[in-house]
């Protein structure tokens, strides 16, 4: 473990990983100061449930937060809640914050994760148009459900529009949903799965209007209608806008820190200026099996902030997680292993026509990554389920046969050396 020293470990961002990060430089055995800094009120916790359960709730966070409220002062880290960061200086080993209060650190962690993507049209700035990031976004969407409104525009349909989307069905809000592909989720998953996502949804009388972009928001102080670049108008009582992030990098003077979307980072989540390390959303690693990937999903940042803390105390273990992630859509579970930005053979177990099958990746024969859709369990809680074996698969950069892969006769771990 590297030594104590006068100056505190520092973590930036009180997200996710950056609380993960916290709790595990105390758990592992640091004894010096701790400062944890971050501009959302509350305490760490996980995001997953603000797009399903506590939208529709029908769960509180309890059960999301890194650490209850009380452990963090009987553990003795000082969480700095509301204050920005402006700079970081790496030559100084200080930060400032937004008050102008400087703060040196012999360690930093840059945990800032990503802040939204905003629609710049006419319109823009109606009341009722909602982006959901925070508990507050979140609140403020569930505020205009209870309030009665009957119809919602969503704006993409990445993983928080389909959430989004499914859990307002599901509370009996008519839903439109407007996104420039031909299928939601496509860009990640391919056409073959995405189609089944839109079956889901046109099942649950979702309208998507497919191939389409927002050109404007129309109304009298608050939005009424959604205006698309094609011409179409959707009547609407309120806006969910699901654009994604952007890597929330902070200034960095005295010493440049290579940034390319993101933070840059090596296999131990270390920046390229000595003390500066970087987790979550806004870390951009180079992972020791998927090359250069920045990841923005719940089980890296968690996995992602600890590494990272672990590799500020000293360790030298590369992160070598094989992601995983999943989304609950209605009553349907989706679940993946795996990075895969391109593919030249997708094949199928199961049936796609069915919407139950395991999806396989495959780049020139190798296996990158795989999708359960309502089959293959959960790999991160069933060590031996179908899932965990996909991901065993791809960890080993296996080669299997696709004619193995497609037949529900060949076991999936038997293809595992």
């Amino acid at each position: 473990m590297a030594a104590e020293t006068d100056e505190p470990l520092v973590v930036v961002g009180a997200g996710l990983a950056g609380g993960s990060a916290a709790v595990t430089l105390r758990e592992e055995g640091f004894a010096g100061r701790i400062v944890l800094i971050g501009r959302e009120p509350g305490i760490p916790f996980g995001r997953p449930p603000l797009s399903k359960t506590y939208l529709r709730s029908e769960e509180d966070l309890d059960g999301w937060y890194v650490k209850p409220s009380s452990w963090y002062e009987e553990h003795g880290i000082e969480r700095l809640v509301g204050p920005s960061v402006v700079e970081i200086d790496p030559l100084a080993h200080s930060l400032t914050l937004d008050s102008g209060h400087v703060l040196g650190y012999d360690r930093v962690l840059i945990a800032t994760g990503g802040r939204l993507r905003r629609l710049e049209i006419p319109g823009a700035e109606l009341a009722g148009i909602h982006y959901l990031r925070t508990v507050a976004d979140c609140n403020a969407i569930k505020q205009e459900v209870q309030a009665g409104g009957r119809h919602a525009a969503v704006v993409g349909m990445g993983f928080i529009g389909c959430e989004v989307a499914a859990s307002l069905r599901q509370l009996g809000v008519r839903v439109t949903a407007v996104f420039p592909g031909r299928a939601p989720l496509e860009r990640v998953l391919g056409g073959e799965v995405g189609a089944a996502i839109a079956a889901i949804h046109r099942a649950n009388d979702v309208d998507l209007v497919t191939g389409g972009r927002i050109a404007a928001f129309e109304g009298s102080e608050r939005v009424a209608t959604a205006v698309t670049t094609e011409g179409r108008r959707v009547a609407c009582d309120f806006v969910v806008v699901g654009a994604g992030i952007e890597p929330e990098v902070p200034a960095f003077v005295g010493a440049s820190v290579a940034l390319s979307n993101g933070v840059l980072v090596d296999e131990r989540c270390l920046a390229s200026h000595t003390d500066v390390y970087a987790a979550g959303d806004v870390a951009n690693q180079l992972h020791p099996l998927f090359g250069r990937v920045r990841v923005e999903h719940f089980n890296n940042a968690e996995k992602q902030g600890r590494a990272a803390a672990r590799s500020m105390l000293g360790a030298t273990a590369p992160y070598d997680y094989v992601h995983t992630f999943w989304s609950d859509q209605y009553e349907h579970k989706l679940e993946y292993a795996g990075h895969a930005t391109n593919w030249d053979r997708f094949v199928v177990r199961g049936s796609l026509e069915e919407r139950q099958l395991i999806g396989f990746y495959l780049r020139e024969g190798e296996l990158q990554a795989a999708v359960g859709l309502d089959r293959g369990g959960d790999p991160e809680l069933d060590e031996h389920c179908e899932m965990a074996a996909c991901a065993r698969l791809v960890d080993q950069r296996a080669r299997p046969a696709p004619a193995q892969l497609a037949d529900d006769a060949a076991d999936l771990w038997s293809l595992v050396r």
